[in-house]
């Protein structure tokens, strides 16, 4: 569908001039003969364009540009005038038109605006919807008094340029704090980026952060852009700081301290304006003791500290959270939303989410998958986790625990046992399908890298064991 311009002009000859050119590109073509007329065809039709005169009677152009203020972020209006000079257009400009052409008008001009201004528009409307669903995505969902807590520092730190330490157990939603606080800042037009430090090599991360230089070092064929440049003028959020190596925690403290940096293989200093948000799962104090995280970083991350609960000091938020998972997942997949009932409910907050709100996410989709009848009840939902039906996803997996020395989830004596044998043989699936790449099967499972290798350490999992 062709989009539809409005033609703002007291005269006769312009309007039909114009309204000629744009139907014969396949354009609608609206007109008004005054600005009266022209602001209440834009408040009632809302077109995707307007060719506005400035000289008028009456309500002139800058007079119509003024009642349409409020409009002009997603109605592009180019200002025309048979007065061409600059201190009108500069006044246009700044009351908020896309564009000023003068009289008179070429046709080669008036379609190109119209083409440049009709995608401003188009790519305006996209990002505002991308930028809705992002924030519908990254909500944080719940009404306990401890997310009340949270909420309250994010609203204290956001206008604010200070650093801000978040820490938690693993699954939390320590992201949807940093994005909340950049959504609150004066920064919220500039870039998130976002960091997993424990995902990146320690021989890697100091060329992601900070960049380098062609030929720095072997593999580096070309130059690369730096994660702290990326984020110049916005915010940076380093998610699990606490596996940083000691050589890469001294160059981000020269950055938080001198709001500069120096690529890899180069001796030029490159200043950068960078909030820094960090988060971690990890007891930093402690790390300091052990002499594996610097205590001068640790001070200068820790500005303002946020503490975000685990799903079991919330557990009145879980049925929230549970109807916020099941739209999200209806929505992004085009599956019907299943209804979840009170029992439902009720068993879904008893349970013990160790894995906190990640892993009650990927049950909730679990259960909109695997349940078949509309409503999803409490007996559908056995006490341990499991999913009725959920054994065709588990099969094989008694010899996997006994090839490997651990006992059998079928024969568990002990409920740690059974969710114990039940973990390590679906991590062994996950494994197999992705040809044991340890980072694509975190991504797959959605637990950072090094969460997975500590699993694979402790239920002595390996490919030359389980690989088959």
């Amino acid at each position: 569908m062709k989009p539809r311009i409005l033609v703002v002009d007291d005269d006769s000859a312009i309007r039909d001039s114009l309204k000629m050119v744009l139907e014969y590109e396949g354009y609608e073509v609206m007109l008004a003969a005054t600005g009266d007329e022209g602001v209440k065809l834009v408040e009632r039709e809302a077109p995707d364009l307007v060719f506005l005169d400035i000289k008028m009677p009456g309500m002139d152009g800058l007079e119509v540009l003024q009642k349409l203020e409020h409009m002009v972020e997603t109605t592009p209006i180019v200002v025309i005038s048979g007065h061409a000079d600059m201190a009108t257009a500069v006044k246009a400009i700044k009351l908020g038109a896309f564009d000023f052409i003068g009289k008179p008008l070429e046709q080669d001009r008036i379609l190109v605006t119209v083409r440049n201004a009709v995608d401003t528009r188009r790519i305006k409307t996209e990002n505002k919807g991308h930028r809705r669903d992002a924030d519908k995505k990254y909500q944080i969902v719940g009404d306990s008094p401890t997310l009340a807590a949270v909420r309250s520092a994010i609203q204290k730190a956001a206008p604010t340029n200070a650093t801000v330490l978040i820490w938690g157990e693993s699954g939390v939603g320590k992201e949807l704090v940093a994005r909340g606080i950049h959504r609150e800042s004066l920064r919220r037009e500039g870039a998130f980026v976002q960091v997993n430090c424990a995902a990146i090599p320690d021989e890697l991360i100091e060329s992601e952060l900070f960049g380098h230089e062609k030929g720095s070092f072997t593999g580096a064929t070309d130059r690369q852009i730096g994660k702290f440049e990326l984020a110049d003028k916005g915010t940076i959020f380093l998610d699990e700081i606490g596996d940083m190596s000691l050589k890469t925690q001294a160059r981000v403290l020269r950055v938080l301290q001198e709001q500069e940096l120096e690529r890899l293989g180069s001796n030029r200093i490159i200043k950068v304006d960078v909030r820094v948000i960090a988060a971690t799962n990890k007891n930093l104090e402690e790390e300091i003791d052990r002499h594996t995280f610097r205590e001068d970083l640790f001070y200068r991350l820790n500005v303002v500290p946020i503490h975000v609960p685990a799903l079991r000091e919330r557990r009145d938020d879980i049925p929230a959270l549970v109807r916020h998972f099941a739209d999200l997942f209806a929505r992004d997949n085009n599956f019907h939303r299943k209804t979840f009932t009170a029992a439902a409910m009720e068993r879904l907050k008893q349970q013990h989410w160790r894995g906190n709100i990640r892993e009650l996410r990927n049950f909730v989709e679990r259960l909109m998958i695997m349940t078949g009848a509309e409503a999803i009840d409490g007996r559908d939902i056995p006490e341990g986790g499991a999913i009725r039906g959920d054994a065709p996803m588990l099969a094989g997996s008694e010899g996997v625990a006994a090839a490997s020395g651990s006992p059998s989830w079928l024969d568990a004596a002990t409920l740690q046992e059974f969710k114990s044998g039940s973990e390590r043989s679906y991590l062994v699936a996950r494994l197999r399908e992705n040809g044991w790449n340890i980072s694509k099967t975190a991504e797959v499972i959605d637990t950072p890298r090094s969460n997975l290798y500590k699993k694979l350490e402790q239920y002595r999992i390996s490919q030359e064991k389980d690989g088959s």
